[in-house]
């Protein structure tokens, strides 16, 4: 089922425009009777009909409105270190698809990309439309946000005590660190040269904790994947099962009234 977000939805016919219907008429090639599902800011699923297409517009009907059960229950924070080329446009899809919640770019001593603020700008643009598409591929309820590059000092600032950094050389099992973090974790991960053992520092001196990923040297495009597939697998959202929002007969058992 093709799988969109909005702000709101109205019911019960809700009127789709601009990208969404041209994706909906011109890639999709959707027509009047197929369905699809529309994902609103509070995380209420909403499944649709098409009632009619005219001209660039797209008329769906609700039939069904419930609570979306497809985020994590972790709110995870990714600070990434920039990572040279297309790697960081990787790195966004796949941490959007395994339920990270924010990604922060970060800007550290042995990043190869440094781009100027335009560029910066331009890039994040992007990597919020690759947050958007992948959110809409793994079918989230939300889409994660990504945030203006910050430095070092300020990302371990805001971060505080809910930080985990993978360093190279050394850690605790991200086990024994995901325990105390159940609710936000934000998890730190280096560019292609890892961390100066300064950057290390100033994350520990405001209450963040090393984690290590084992014995073996990932690139800087895998580390962040493994880390929050474990992550992920650790706090119960990957591989586990989910309570039900549907009965045997199909009704909706969680919440009230959702098309009010």
């Amino acid at each position: 089922m093709a799988w969109f977000f909005a702000d709101s939805v109205n019911a019960p016919l809700h009127t789709i425009t601009g990208e969404d219907a041209a994706h909906i008429i011109k890639s999709l090639r959707m027509k009047q009777g197929e369905t699809l599902t529309i994902c609103d800011s509070k995380e209420v699923r909403h499944d649709c009909i098409i009632e009619s297409i005219t001209g660039g517009e797209v008329e769906a009907r609700v039939t069904d409105s419930y609570p979306c059960d497809n985020e994590p229950g972790t709110f995870v924070t990714l600070y990434q270190a920039l990572a040279k080329g297309d790697k960081m446009d990787f790195i966004i899809q796949k941490a959007v698809e395994l339920g990270v919640k924010e990604i922060v770019p970060v800007l550290t001593d042995r990043c190869v990309s440094r781009p100027d603020e335009k560029s910066m700008k331009k890039k994040i643009e992007r990597w919020n439309k690759i947050a958007l598409q992948a959110a809409q591929q793994s079918r989230r309820g939300a889409v994660p946000k990504v945030q203006p590059l910050m430095k070092l000092e300020q990302a371990a600032k805001a971060a505080g005590d809910t930080a985990v950094v993978c360093y190279e050389l050394g850690g605790s099992p991200l086990g024994d660190l995901t325990e105390k973090r159940q609710e936000k974790l934000s998890l730190f991960i280096g560019s292609e040269g890892g961390f100066e053992r300064s950057e290390i520092d100033i994350i520990l001196s405001h209450g963040g904790e090393c984690a290590t990923l084992g014995s073996r040297i990932l690139r800087a495009e895998t580390a962040p994947i493994a880390a929050l597939s474990v992550i992920m697998y650790l706090t119960g959202n990957l591989g586990t099962e989910t309570t039900p929002t549907r009965n045997d007969n199909g009704e909706s058992i969680k919440g009230g009234d959702w098309h009010s």
